[in-house]
């Protein structure tokens, strides 16, 4: 990494460090090794884009997704929340909710998976983050190949959950449902999830 902090002013005193990037961007890398980043910092295009303060929506339906996957996943597979996954040199998204391929697992230090290892990403999109769950996103992890995509809104107050599939021809997503109180599922295993229990949590 060739950037480095930008010096405090009088004018201009900082709490945090901020890092002026490199020519090309940043690489994916980088966020292993830059200090102070904040939690959960990801890498779209080479740019570092920092998290808001979070929802309760956002955070019960993580952990209603988390919970139901795990109640319903095969042995063959593991569900994670908040990792990264590199995608390429200047791409090192962090999906809400990631299923993946339990040989992918590591070890407890672990910070990103390939997309070769990813067999589900999820996105709850947040109202700083429309443009980028919505579409970005999405376009990142079908170019990479990651066969399943869900996309979750909040429709009033409740998750209401897209789900896409890979077209591999295109490597482009279809959808192939829009799921409001239940999502029931087959593909990528069987899976079904009351998502009324964020009411409940």
């Amino acid at each position: 990494m060739t950037a480095g902090p930008m010096p405090d002013t009088p004018e201009t005193p900082q709490k945090r460090p901020w890092y002026i990037p490199p020519e090309q961007g940043f690489r994916a890398e980088d966020l292993d090794h830059i200090p102070e980043l904040p939690p959960h910092t990801e890498l779209i295009d080479g740019s570092l884009v920092f998290v808001s303060p979070q929802t309760n929506f956002r955070l019960l339906t993580m952990d209603v997704l988390v919970n139901g996957l795990r109640r319903t996943a095969p042995s063959s597979v593991r569900v994670r929340r908040e990792m990264t996954v590199t995608l390429d040199p200047r791409q090192r998204p962090e999906p809400d909710v990631l299923v993946v391929r339990a040989e992918a697992v590591t070890g407890l230090r672990q910070t990103n998976f390939r997309p070769a290892d990813v067999i589900l990403a999820v996105e709850v999109v947040s109202p700083d983050s429309e443009v980028r769950d919505r579409k970005r996103k999405p376009q990142l992890y079908a170019e990479a190949g990651i066969p399943h995509f869900w996309r979750v809104e909040d429709a009033s107050e409740r998750p209401t959950v897209c789900v896409y599939e890979l077209d591999v021809a295109t490597k482009s997503y279809a959808l192939t449902g829009i799921h409001h109180d239940r999502l029931k599922l087959t593909v990528p295993f069987d899976i079904d999830i009351d998502l009324t229990e964020t009411d409940r949590l």
